[in-house]
């Protein structure tokens, strides 16, 4: 069995290889697979006006509750660090949760988890009308995590939502949806990762009436899902092993020749040298392709330096200033995947971000977290909720804007920001009322309000001696109301009477417009 897949692969693999060059040969010396040819990128205007998109982090693993990374945990009898590899002595929460609700890891795996996995109550089209009325902008479905199962319909990995679980085309499906809204639509691959995050599944129970007792990661005819055994020294986040390598460019290149889509999420940085870079210059080069020459693609990774090349992303974290190149930060209201009992964001939380990463040049991609069946829970939908009524009122002053001179005012600007998960500042802050962020879209300057006003707003950047800006405003409005406001740009600040009714929500909009 492994021969044949592995055999499989590999002429799947020289068949995308020649297709690449025989498919698209007027086009195919546009992006050459090195940093220097990527310098020719530029970056579409969709994804720079888009702003906003809702990402489905959705799986198998959230069949047992349990959050992020079960696929792993389960089979973590004794931690190992994952800087050094070496054993901690600690057993994680989630292989005692397996071992009470569904038995020791040797009998019952992962590959029986994702049988479990059904998503009776998923309806993608709904769902995603939902995601435009909140105001989202494209759509970004998993393709895949480091569980190594596809939710796309593969031809070369058996291990995909068409053959097993839900039986279901996911990415496909969720494609279809966002079409019918008028998404733009992306997918993510975490497949980079997952050949050495999945090593625990080899193990045994160091200790114990188990002890020694191979899990059902080590059975030979199951590799093809688990992977197989990597070398001692090959535990970092990215593979080093070439045939690894070229498993993942075969996947991954078959998921952008059936889908097609606008944006391709890596988590890691642009994976393997040359065979990342062969990967991602078939990406630009089919898109272009596929529309009449232009390149509409995005290529999200989460190496530092873009440099314009692709459009970096910082998981959990936010730039703490205006960057020259669009970025991205992806993180989720909750934990990644479904888990009883989690803390959410609050709808304010949410747009606060929103309009934090927007005014130093970024897209906020939010991944709201779905049950195992494919729903949402209450509060989740109350979240959301929020989010959709704060969007139609106050969307003008986010999509198709572009950052001012200053990314915003007050105390978040001034005060040591704790930092992010992956760079940058946390993505979640506390704001008080006067924090300021700004976008400009045309001549139209933006400042909001990032908490409720106590008492009149005052715009410092905007006053008559600043060293901001020294235009004469010309009007001022209040986004999702009709009364008229009292203001006064006086020496140093523009003055907002507060108004005498205030919307609903706290993060209140003023639209700027200057004298000519």
């Amino acid at each position: 069995m492994k021969r044949k897949i592995e055999s499989l692969k590999s002429f799947v693999l020289l068949t995308i290889l020649f297709s690449m060059i025989s498919t698209f040969p007027a086009l195919a010396q546009k992006f050459q697979p090195t940093l220097e040819s990527f310098k020719q990128y530029t970056y579409p205007e969709w994804f720079r006006d888009a702003k906003f998109g809702i990402w489905a982090h959705w799986g198998p693993q959230a069949v047992p509750r349990q959050g992020d990374w079960y696929a792993r945990k389960m089979y973590e009898s004794d931690i190992k660090d994952r800087k050094t590899n070496l054993p901690t002595g600690k057993p994680s929460k989630e292989y005692l949760y397996h071992l009470e609700h569904y038995g020791h890891p040797s009998v019952f795996g992962y590959k029986d988890i994702i049988a479990l996995w059904k998503a009776e109550r998923w309806n993608p089209e709904q769902l995603m009308a939902l995601y435009k009325k909140v105001g989202a902008k494209y759509f970004v479905s998993m393709g895949t995590h480091h569980d190594n199962f596809f939710l796309w319909n593969s031809k070369i990995h058996r291990w995909n939502a068409v053959n097993m679980g839900p039986k279901k085309d996911v990415v496909g499906l969720w494609q279809q949806a966002a079409k019918k809204e008028g998404l733009r639509f992306g997918v993510s691959e975490h497949l980079g990762a997952s050949y050495t995050w999945f090593q625990p599944s080899h193990g045994s129970d160091p200790t114990g009436p188990k002890a020694g007792v191979p899990y059902d990661g080590a059975n030979p005819n199951l590799q093809d899902l688990y992977h197989p055994k990597t070398a001692a020294d090959d535990f970092d986040w990215l593979t080093k092993n070439p045939e690894n390598q070229k498993d993942w460019l075969a996947n991954i290149t078959e998921l952008i020749d059936l889908y097609h889509p606008d944006l391709l999420y890596s988590d890691s940085e642009l994976p393997f040298g040359e065979v990342g870079r062969t990967m991602l210059a078939h990406f630009y080069n089919q898109d272009m392709a596929k529309n009449g020459g232009k390149l509409e693609a995005v290529y999200n990774c989460k190496m530092r330096a873009s440099e314009g090349r692709w459009v970096q992303d910082l998981e959990r974290g936010a730039m703490d200033s205006i960057s020259p190149y669009p970025w991205q930060t992806d993180t989720s209201i909750g934990d990644w995947y479904y888990r009883t009992g989690q803390k959410y964001m609050t709808g304010t939380q949410v747009i606060q971000m929103l309009v934090d990463i927007v005014s130093k040049n970024g897209n906020l991609l939010l991944n709201v977290v779905q049950t195992p069946e494919g729903d949402l829970e209450p509060d989740v939908m109350n979240i959301l909720n929020e989010i959709a009524a704060w969007t139609p009122a106050n969307g003008e002053a986010i999509y198709g804007t572009r950052p001012w001179k200053i990314y915003g005012e007050g105390p978040t600007t001034l005060k040591s920001q704790e930092k992010g998960r992956f760079g940058g500042v946390k993505d979640v802050r506390p704001y008080e009322s006067t924090d300021i962020r700004f976008t400009t879209k045309g001549e139209t300057l933006y400042a909001f309000c990032m908490g409720t006003p106590a008492g009149d707003v005052k715009i410092v950047s905007l006053g008559t001696n600043s060293k901001i800006s020294a235009q004469k405003v010309k009007s001022v409005q209040m986004l999702g109301s009709k009364e008229k406001l009292s203001w006064k740009q006086e020496a140093g600040a523009l003055v907002i009477s507060k108004p005498s009714k205030l919307p609903e929500w706290p993060v209140v909009t003023f639209k700027v417009e200057f004298r000519k």
